[in-house]
């Protein structure tokens, strides 16, 4: 019985986020606002890890947010929700790091003084993950960190499922070669 009941309350959950998605795409900021409660943290995460600025992750996160709210009209799927607005926000992810490498400004200093602050548990894995692309951390941030399944990244990412895979394995083991090297 306690099966049943977990089911419908999955399915009521669903219907909400559904309807908010519909209420949002009307022109409903309060709807809009509950679905931005639910995706946040993802998005925060993903940026902090690929901008590894805390500043600069939240005028990302902001930005993405701004765009989706007016442009959440000409969303046609309301369950794609979550991969559309991660795309808004992986480009302005890319756009930001594109900054970066063109920039010679304090700005850019800022970002790696905090880069060296960043709270990563191991000092080898760090420099691991620094030797990273940028697309590579991206698909690593957003299979590891925030849980998305390939598909979800492909959609996100704008790739084949299968490569995704193939990424995901390849940065694995580039990871456990470099860890292993520095053992």
């Amino acid at each position: 019985m306690n099966d049943i009941s977990a089911v419908s309350y999955i399915s009521d959950e669903d219907n909400d986020f559904d309807k908010d998605v519909r209420l949002a795409i009307a022109g409903d900021t309060e709807a809009f606002s509950r679905l931005y409660a639910l995706v946040y943290k993802d998005m925060y995460h993903i940026a902090r890890y690929n901008l590894r600025s805390t500043h600069d992750a939240s005028d990302v996160v902001s930005d993405a947010v701004a765009d989706a709210f007016q442009s959440i009209k000409n969303l046609r799927n309301e369950k794609a929700f979550r991969s559309w607005i991660m795309k808004i926000l992986s480009a302005k992810i890319k756009k930001k790091q594109k900054e970066y490498m063109n920039s010679n400004t304090a700005e850019y200093e800022e970002c790696l003084a905090e880069s060296r602050d960043f709270d990563y548990e191991y000092h080898d894995l760090k420099i691991a993950l620094d030797s990273l692309d940028e697309k590579s951390k991206m698909i690593l941030s957003m299979s590891v960190i925030n849980g998305y399944t390939s598909l979800e990244i492909a959609r996100i990412c704008r790739i084949n499922p299968a490569t995704v895979r193939s990424r995901l394995m390849r940065i694995k083991k580039k990871l456990r070669l470099s860890l292993e090297e520095s053992d």
